[in-house]
């Protein structure tokens, strides 16, 4: 129910998924249409201006809280949603609860690089976070990277204002110092400039500056690829060769579009949650509900709670 086009959008992104073992449930009211899918009917709509803590709530049997609660319950495999990010985080802390050792959740973004995807972590759950979380991220990125990209032992870097290791505020600072002390593959920082070309197969940074860095490359790439659209459809010389390079630009598109990937994951908790944009098309949803599935498949959660464990102390 908490997307920004509406609930049909949500159930043809279902609809579109759905086959070859994955099966989509539609969390909503009454009077959705769920062409044919699942139907368990929800009271309540958490809106995207919403405290999100006091809206969960107040609002326990809305589409979000329900649908992350059927996770919780073993009632579902994964849980995706186009709806408040925030009420999200504080359903899946309130409902699923935190891997034991993870002391943040973290969503993992893909980012379409030149070189090939890559994983931004934090995106947007934690607008302040301590050193000890960039390390908990990179090491829940790691295995974003690892289970899902494919990536064997994946290069970590720390987003700051330069590559030196003394560059930087005190959070990169001493986030730094942790990370080249850990087991992980880091390999120093590396700034925003060198994102899109692959500067990392995962780049770890606090939520706010994770959430603006990424709204940033998506609306340079928007920018840009409507610009080029504009340019070649302005005379009769540039469509001519729009015809030539049509090709190019579509496979261009195709890997830079954030509907290809539809979603990020909300990393720390003991269930799979999948976060979508609130814009997202019917191809997003269907990509963010396949994402989720793979998330199931290679068992993301274990992989992450086996890494974060705390350590036993001795007897």
């Amino acid at each position: 129910m908490g997307g920004d086009r509406g609930p049909a959008e949500i159930v043809a992104g279902a609809l579109e998924a759905a086959g070859g073992g994955l099966t989509p449930v539609v969390y909503g009211s009454a009077d959705v249409d769920s062409q044919g899918l699942e139907l368990h009917v929800t009271e309540g709509v958490i809106g995207m201006d919403e405290k999100p803590a006091e809206a969960v709530r107040a609002k326990p049997r809305s589409s979000l809280v329900s649908s992350v609660r059927a996770v919780a319950n073993g009632e579902a495999d994964a849980v995706v949603s186009a709806g408040n990010t925030g009420a999200m985080l504080a359903a899946g802390l309130l409902e699923l609860r935190r891997t034991p050792g993870v002391m943040r959740p973290a969503i993992a973004v893909p980012i379409p690089a030149r070189r090939g995807p890559s994983v931004l972590i934090d995106a947007g759950a934690n607008a302040d976070a301590r050193p000890e979380h960039l390390l908990q991220f990179a090491t829940m990125g790691a295995v974003f990277a690892e289970e899902i990209l494919g990536i064997d032992r994946p290069e970590v870097r720390l987003l700051s204002i330069g590559e030196e290791a003394e560059k930087g505020n005190q959070l990169t600072l001493e986030a730094h110092a942790l990370l080249a002390a850990s087991d992980l593959n880091f390999a120093g920082n590396c700034e925003g400039r060198d994102i899109l070309a692959g500067a990392a197969d995962v780049v770890v940074t606090d939520g706010f500056t994770g959430n603006v860095t990424l709204k940033l490359l998506e609306g340079t790439i928007k920018t840009l690829l409507d610009a080029l659209r504009a340019e070649i459809a302005a005379t009769p010389r540039g469509r001519v060769g729009g015809l030539l390079i049509r090709p190019a630009a579509r496979r261009l598109r195709t890997r830079l579009d954030p509907d290809t990937y539809g979603g990020a994951y909300l990393l720390g908790l003991r269930g799979l949650a999948v976060i979508a944009h609130g814009n997202s098309s019917r191809t997003a949803i269907a990509n963010a509900v396949r994402l989720a599935a793979r998330g199931v498949e290679h068992d993301v959660v274990g992989r992450v709670a086996t890494r974060l464990a705390p350590p036993v102390e001795a007897i």
